[in-house]
């Protein structure tokens, strides 16, 4: 009998003995794999989930999950789980919000273990406590992840049994969690040289392109009381971050107006990025301007930088904001009044440090009337507006506009022009260019491309004669007799006069016929047909699709 229980208890110690020696080979084989993907794998993700699959192996529990902290909510955000029977209540990439005297932010800031065995909702708050009560869970153990003297996240360990973790497994953790704190800060170091990396490459392609473009004109050139006292205030807005609506017809240099905010700032020094909201496809412009992720959509294949992000610390340009489409607006302001913003496909915030300046030809306070502009995009624009004048309001900066351009297009063009007749000055003087410094800019080359002699060739019989006796309509005139127009069709419709009806569209018919011929069958640009109606492009298009107009038959 005694023999028997000696032998029992022999081969119990044996068992037990070989569990242990089990146990700790398990653990040093996990610290040698803790080891081995310090030096073998930089994917922050990948690394993260393959400790954790290790642990759980290991430590013989039921979930493993390493939180990272989102410095803009001060949250937790779960960056790695395993957790093989989760119900799906806790999930990877989730941000948690614990209380600040809970068990793991008391973990995160003492840099000392924390153990629970039965969390209730004051210790972790009420959606820690739903998503506990779901999964199961009843003992946690809060591992800081340390290097350095600072945490760089937490190690959850979580059991769905209340077996209480030991002195013993702590122990081990705490000595587990600093090279998996090591493999982090590597991993975090490598994905911002990555990303630093890819940002600096995009900046740099994008500044090769601003350096190949040609800009209108290098310097702003004038000596008018409007352009005075443009300046004026682009002197005393400059130094600050506030934010610049420029307003003015298309062809005014806000761009170049923008460009002088940037260069008399304190941020001089870093990159002037631009982005014509008009000029991009609704579908592209949220990309363009936030970035994307790869994968986000069909066709992102790659990582990109959004011009945001380009122009952190530096000064962002929005050309043609009032093109910003409505889905947008909303994270527009966002960036604008919490300087953060998420790339498409990305639940991770980011913040940046961006001075905007915006410019646009529309109506905005029109397009709030019409809901097609958020109001309160349109005040937190506004906040500092400087309105471009037209050309025909400083005609007096006109002939140093001539002379300057003629110079330049000279130049370039290696020929030597050193006169321009005085009888040609005036006219250009009088003309009211419509497409403003961008008109007049490409009217001279074209002007210098014919001069053959050395006094300026221009081709003014181009140029639409000014009638002495009828009074230059405004743009604004323009638009109330467009609106007039319109009012009448509404009334001719809603009383049904068929007769009014033909007759205003034969009328219509031959004033787009006389407009299509006159700028040889071009719809839009300075001196296309919409132009001279008073239209938009496409209002103009959709009334020749209408009646049945097509522009090739006036090339």
């Amino acid at each position: 009998m005694s023999t028997d229980w000696q032998r029992a208890s022999g081969s119990s110690a044996e068992g037990a003995g070989q569990a242990e020696l089990q146990s700790q080979n398990d653990r040093l084989r996990l610290l040698l794999n803790l080891t081995s993907s310090i030096t073998s794998n930089l994917e922050l993700q990948e690394l993260l989930r393959s400790i954790s699959a290790n642990i759980r192996e290991v430590m013989r529990c039921d979930a493993v999950a390493i939180a990272l902290p989102e410095p803009v909510s001060e949250g937790f955000r779960i960056s790695a789980l395993d957790f093989p029977d989760g119900r799906g209540f806790l999930k990877e990439d989730m941000l948690q919000s614990p209380i600040e005297s809970g068990p793991p932010r008391r973990a995160f800031d003492t840099l000392k273990p924390v153990i629970v065995n039965a969390a209730t909702e004051i210790d972790i708050g009420r959606e820690g406590y739903e998503i506990l009560v779901a999964e199961g869970f009843k003992a946690h153990c809060f591992i800081p992840l340390v290097t350095r003297g600072r945490a760089l996240g937490l190690l959850a360990i979580i059991r769905t049994t209340v077996d209480a973790f030991t002195p013993e497994d702590v122990e081990f953790l705490s000595q587990a969690s600093g090279q998996i704190a090591i493999a982090v800060e590597n991993a975090l170091a490598y994905r911002e040289i990555s990303e630093l990396k890819n940002k600096l490459a995009q900046e740099k392609l994008y500044l090769e392109e601003e350096i190949r473009s040609e800009l209108n004109f290098d310097q702003i050139v004038g000596d008018s009381a409007a352009l005075r006292r443009v300046l004026e205030l682009v002197e005393t807005v400059a130094p600050s971050d506030s934010t610049v609506l420029l307003l003015g017809e298309t062809g005014t240099g806000k761009e170049l107006v923008a460009r002088a905010i940037h260069d008399h700032s304190r941020r001089k020094d870093r990159t002037f990025v631009k982005l014509n909201c008009a000029a991009i496809p609704t579908g592209l412009l949220e990309s363009e301007l936030f970035g994307h992720e790869k994968g986000a959509f069909t066709g992102a294949i790659s990582q990109k930088v959004g011009r945001l992000e380009l122009a952190d610390q530096g000064t962002l340009f929005l050309d043609e904001v009032g093109d910003v489409p409505l889905e947008i607006q909303p994270k527009l302001l966002r960036a604008l009044q919490e300087r953060e913003f998420e790339r498409l496909g990305s639940t991770r915030t980011k913040r940046v440090d961006t001075r905007m300046v915006a410019a646009t030809n529309r109506d905005l306070e029109q397009m709030i009337a019409e809901r097609e502009f958020r109001s309160d995009l349109y005040y937190r624009l506004n906040v500092f507006p400087i309105r471009i004048p037209p050309l025909r309001e400083r005609r007096e900066d006109i002939p140093l506009l001539v002379s300057y351009f003629v110079q330049r297009f000279a130049r370039q063009m290696q020929k030597r022009i050193e006169t321009i007749p005085a009888a040609d000055m005036k006219t250009l003087t009088e003309w009211d260019w419509p497409g403003n410094i961008r008109e007049l800019q490409n009217f001279i080359e074209r002007a210098v491309i014919l001069t053959r002699g050395r006094a300026l060739e221009a081709p003014l019989m181009e140029l639409r004669r000014v009638r002495r006796d009828e009074p230059t309509r405004t743009a604004a005139q323009q638009g109330q007799e467009a609106i007039a127009r319109i009012v009448k069709e509404t009334i001719n419709a809603l009383n049904n006069n068929k007769g009014v009806d033909d007759e205003h569209a034969q009328k219509q018919r031959e004033d787009i016929t006389r407009a299509l011929t006159e700028s040889k069958g071009r719809v839009g640009g300075a001196d296309g047909a919409a132009a001279r109606l008073g239209l938009n492009r496409t209002t103009l298009l959709s009334r020749m699709k209408k009646l049945g107009i097509d522009p090739k038959h006036f090339y």
